[in-house]
């Protein structure tokens, strides 16, 4: 077989440090959920939606072939660093966890996963940042540490 071929979904979630809410106003959370479909469209991966709330981002995208997860991310957290930091002063100590969370998803639940990311804000009226991954971390049964998961 001369082609590779390969359609990996998967849900990226990471939080501002500290969960610090840079991005209560909505106009500038919606533009950088636009910017990074546009680093995911430059790494050659499909954004499916980017959303999330005022200390949090959430991806669903299909995975180049040729990419992993970690570089993905690295790639997006650095931009949009950067790319936050020109945006207003008052970011000019901007700065994402170290750390995130992804979780595949199989094909009957790309829907499903697209409305809650797209729901973000009014899930979060009830639910913490730190509730919500908890909930991810054991749904999908990853061990972590309390103490090493929030920079």
């Amino acid at each position: 077989m001369a082609q590779s071929l390969a359609e990996i979904v998967i849900h990226i979630i990471f939080s501002t440090k500290d969960r610090t809410p840079y991005f209560r106003d909505r106009a500038l959370r919606d533009e950088l959920h636009h910017f990074l479909g546009g680093v995911l469209k430059n790494f050659d991966c499909s954004s499916l939606i980017v959303g999330g709330a005022a200390d949090h981002v959430h991806v669903l995208c299909i995975l180049a072939r040729t990419r992993g997860p970690a570089s993905v991310v690295k790639e997006i957290k650095r931009s949009s660093s950067i790319w936050l930091k020109t945006k207003d002063p008052e970011l000019q100590d901007f700065a994402w966890q170290a750390g995130y969370g992804a979780f595949s998803v199989g094909h009957s639940q790309i829907e499903p996963v697209r409305k809650y990311i797209a729901e973000q804000e009014e899930h979060h009226r009830n639910v913490s940042f730190q509730e919500e991954y908890r909930q991810f971390l054991n749904r999908h049964e990853v061990a972590f540490d309390e103490r090493y998961v929030w920079d």
